[in-house]
């Protein structure tokens, strides 16, 4: 499976209560079709909307990293580690899990 129309999302509840989704995936770009789009982003929703957005290394194809990452900033979002900002996951989205 690949990461096109299948992206990998994970729910973590902040320190202070709130839940953040953790999305990583094919760019949403509604001007380019997603089969033709292999840019792979980190994004962060709180409440539905979007708190942060960085672009990482991984590739479409990437699925099993995508789960690693997604699993690994979920994690640091819920103790603390990780604030929901584009910052503070960016060095993340920058290597491999």
């Amino acid at each position: 499976m690949t990461l096109h129309g299948h992206p990998v999302t994970e729910l973590a509840v902040l320190p202070d209560g709130r839940e953040v989704e953790v999305r990583v995936g094919i760019v949403e770009d509604s001007y380019v079709a997603d089969k033709e789009l292999n840019t792979v982003s980190l994004e962060l929703r709180i409440g539905g909307r979007v708190e942060a957005v960085v672009n990482t290394i991984l590739d479409a194809e990437q699925d099993r990293e995508a789960r690693q990452l997604a699993d690994h900033v979920a994690a640091g979002l819920r103790t603390g580690e990780l604030a929901p900002t584009a910052a503070a996951i960016e060095p993340l989205a920058d290597e491999l899990p």
